[in-house]
């Protein structure tokens, strides 16, 4: 008999609302950057807390600086 001591994938800091993160994510067809800042912000009170909002940020100031880079060479078209 297999004993499972804990879910490695799917682990509980995932699962505290109604819907798991990555349905969210998958749902709303978010890219790498946009999926991990909101995995990050949902998982910071049940696993790594500051941690875990500094690693948003990092995502998030990455996915800025892309939608800068964008605007800008839009802007020179």
């Amino acid at each position: 008999m297999v004993r499972i001591l804990k879910d490695n994938i799917n682990p509980k800091h995932y699962k505290q609302g109604k819907i798991e993160v990555i349905e969210f994510i998958l749902d709303q067809q978010m890219n790498y950057l946009e999926g991990n800042i909101v995995k990050y912000l949902s998982r910071y009170k049940q696993k790594n807390g500051i941690e875990d909002l500094k690693k948003a940020l990092w995502y998030l100031n990455k996915l800025i600086g892309e939608k800068e880079n964008e605007r800008n060479k839009s802007k020179k078209r």
